[in-house]
């Protein structure tokens, strides 16, 4: 069963032509506008997002989220020793399952292990470097596009044609709305996330002397090689205690454990341009990452050096390897039933 693409790109402020996959099957980039100026530019490789304009107290806009100009780059990209994921959306699921493999009703599936003997990030080629449908778009007030994905049977070894679909929706209150939805035909496991490098001073910047802010009492504990132990670490008096707003750390690859309601969980604030984005979620913990995967240096969009420190990711999300942890949040999809994950990036001036 094929996702329907809808047959034409009207009703939406913009779209263009981005690139050409190997195959010569065209990636477009489309562009949504709010009221107040704001401009989500987002591409159906990968459903990725490439930039994110906010509007500044001064009138100007910001882009901030790191990408790349051109659809090469995006390929390219996977290429190097740990790709970036710049914006992407990850899955079928995202963080480090452990030994690259689980067990569902007794059966064991075994997965591409491409990163240090685990999972990353779905495998190989995760939902990140697939071509997705457009298969719904609203213009106006609150615009918004869906794109659609057909997982086959046997994608990356994981069980079950997976049927995915996720909504943006640039709303008039300046947030960058995410709803995520998924069926299969066969219980399977899922974890779904988006995979954005935020920087509220520009893409081309440092994040290291923005504040972040996590409402958080504990993170998974890890071994050497970020798998969870299945243990939590208390986070009172710990380095990593965010819940009194901090300076970005460098680096840090952690998962926080936060209220899986659809509230505040975490904030990143640039006092250089009075701007601050909120995060809020229904997913039960927030993975922070600052490390760059740029290699010292990677040419971004515009001719920006990435390095680095140059964005944080606020990963919404399961916990990683939840599969093989009892105690941790149920990560399996029952056939039939539906997996659904909402994520807002909300930004506002401050003074």
């Amino acid at each position: 069963m094929k996702i329907k693409q809808i047959s034409h790109f009207n009703n939406l402020s913009d779209y263009k032509l981005f690139g050409l996959m190997p195959d010569s099957e065209e990636i477009y980039s489309f562009e949504l506008t709010n009221k107040n100026g704001m401009k989500a530019q987002l591409i159906n490789y990968g459903a990725t997002v490439t930039s994110l304009q906010v509007p500044l107290s001064n009138g100007t806009l910001k882009d901030v989220v790191l990408g790349f100009d051109n659809l090469e780059s995006y390929l390219e990209s996977y290429n190097l020793p740990s790709a970036p994921y710049f914006g992407t959306t990850v899955g079928r699921y995202a963080g480090r399952i452990k030994n690259a493999s689980f067990v569902i009703n007794g059966t064991a599936f075994q997965l591409p292990a491409n990163n240090n003997g685990n999972t990353l990030h779905g495998g190989n080629f995760g939902f990140g470097r697939k071509v997705w449908n457009v298969t719904n778009m609203t213009s106006g007030e609150n615009p918004a596009i869906t794109f659609g994905l057909l997982s086959e049977d046997a994608d990356e070894n994981f069980p079950g044609e997976m049927h995915v679909y996720i909504t943006y929706t640039l709303t008039e209150e300046n947030e960058l709305k995410l709803e995520f939805k998924a069926t299969s035909t066969e219980d399977t496991v899922i974890n779904l996330t988006h995979h954005s490098y935020f920087n509220l001073n520009g893409h081309d910047k440092s994040v290291l002397d923005q504040e972040i802010f996590i409402k958080s009492v504990k993170m998974l504990e890890t071994d050497e090689n970020n798998i969870p132990t299945g243990n939590l670490t208390d986070l009172t008096g710990h380095a990593f205690d965010f819940r009194t707003p901090k300076k970005c750390p460098f680096p840090i690859d952690h998962s926080f454990v936060v209220n899986s309601k659809i509230e505040v969980i975490a904030k990143l604030i640039s006092s250089e341009n009075n701007l601050q984005m909120s995060v809020y979620t229904d997913q039960p913990s927030v993975h922070i990452y600052v490390g760059g995967n740029c290699f010292g240096q990677l040419k971004g969009k515009q001719d920006a050096a990435y390095h680095s420190s140059s964005g944080i990711c606020f990963e919404t999300q399961n916990f990683p390897d939840a599969p093989n942890h009892k105690n941790f949040p149920n990560s399996i999809l029952k056939k039939g039933e539906e997996y659904t994950h909402k994520t807002v990036y909300r930004f506002e001036n401050i003074n």
